[in-house]
């Protein structure tokens, strides 16, 4: 028996999470990486495939609905999967800074998994316009964070340009080791599942993710480990939904803040993924983000960050289009705790404030 077999046996039947070595040792075969390679991880991955019956039955017609919460991740974002094998390949090379430009998540990741290597992490950030909870991750990782006056597309092209001109490696989703780290929730969704679900909805920001989750089915596909391939669907905040008018915003906006870009850099292999699927492009309002967000929250016990839930809107939004039976899968990006102010601000909750010290005040707001 192999080690990852091995693994996803004792995974499935005890809880012995601590034998999880990370992604780059549980799927080495399926990584470009070599003895050569020193593996900087925080045992990044295994994250759970979660059914949501509320959003099943919304939908009907004996639809199966599941969450892949890659919000627990060890910095609490999907980022994770791709940047152990960034920082990795990285370090194999003699790399001592890694770059990048964030709305967040990327931010905190780089600069743990680079401090974890012993290296400097750079992070450009749009002032102003990061959740506080990422731009903490950063912080007391001990990246240098450099905020610019503009948006997440302006930073972008500034790191580019570092990476060209210095001595620092950019670890953005143009980065290709990235997305090889990220096509791993796809191994795990079809280990998870059997097989592959019918339809994989997805948020869309710089377009990475899906285009790692559609690079790892195709793989598992062609290696026999899938009968079929699932339909990509990718949902954009309709305030910053460039790939789904196939244009590029000058000024996006949404409460999603890690989907909040105007000109993602995989907009091309995003594009082959949806149409070598038989996929879809569509967006969400953030109205019916916070829907779905506060949906998760209130009746699974599940807190995601707002961009997360724009994959179980767009399924909302879509479902009178799956088929009856189908097997869906909902790409949760992120962990709720990067955006607290979102949660306080958003949510049904009753919060009951300046009460007297007494249990007779306590159990009459009780309703005792």
């Amino acid at each position: 028996m192999s080690l990852l077999q091995n693994l996803r046996r004792r995974l499935i039947t005890g809880p012995v999470m601590q034998d999880w070595p990370g992604l780059i040792e549980a799927y080495r075969g399926w990584l470009p990486v070599s003895d050569a390679t020193p593996v900087v991880t925080l045992h990044e991955g295994a994250t759970p495939l979660i059914p949501v019956p509320s959003v099943a039955e919304r939908i009907g017609r004996g639809v199966k609905v599941y969450v892949k919460y890659d919000g627990l991740n060890p910095t609490g974002s999907f980022k994770d999967r791709g940047m152990t094998m960034a920082i990795s390949k990285a370090k194999e090379v003699g790399c001592e800074a890694v770059i990048c430009a964030s709305t967040g998540n990327t931010s905190a990741a780089a600069a743990a998994y680079a401090r974890r290597a012993g290296m400097r992490a750079f992070v450009l950030i749009p002032d102003g316009y990061v959740a506080q909870g990422k731009l903490a991750q950063a912080l007391v990782y001990g990246a240098e964070v450099l905020a610019i006056r503009g948006n997440f597309d302006r930073a972008l092209d500034i790191v580019r340009e570092a990476a060209e001109s210095y001595p620092v490696t950019l670890v953005n989703s143009v980065n290709p080791y990235r997305l090889q780290g990220q096509k791993t929730a796809a191994f795990e969704v079809i280990d998870a599942l059997g097989n592959a679900p019918d339809w994989l909805c997805i948020p869309m920001g710089n377009a990475g993710n899906i285009t790692a989750y559609w690079m790892g089915f195709q793989e598992y596909y062609q290696a026999g480990h899938s009968r079929t391939l699932p339909r990509m669907m990718g949902f954009q905040a309709s305030g910053s939904a460039p790939l789904v008018h196939n244009t590029t915003v000058e000024d996006p906006n949404t409460i999603a803040t890690a989907i909040r870009i105007g000109n993602p850099v995989n907009r091309d292999k995003a594009l082959a993924a949806r149409e070598g699927s038989n996929g879809a492009f569509l967006d969400v309002t953030d109205a019916e983000i916070i829907e779905a967000y506060k949906l998760l929250g209130g009746q699974e016990g599940i807190f995601c960050e707002p961009a997360s839930a724009a994959s179980v809107a767009g399924l909302l939004k879509r479902s009178a289009e799956v088929p009856e039976g189908a097997t869906v899968v909902c790409v949760l990006t992120g962990n709720g705790l990067k955006d607290p102010d979102c949660a306080i601000n958003n949510n049904d909750a009753a919060f009951h404030t300046d009460l007297d010290p007494n249990l007779e005040t306590v159990a009459k707001v009780m309703g005792f």
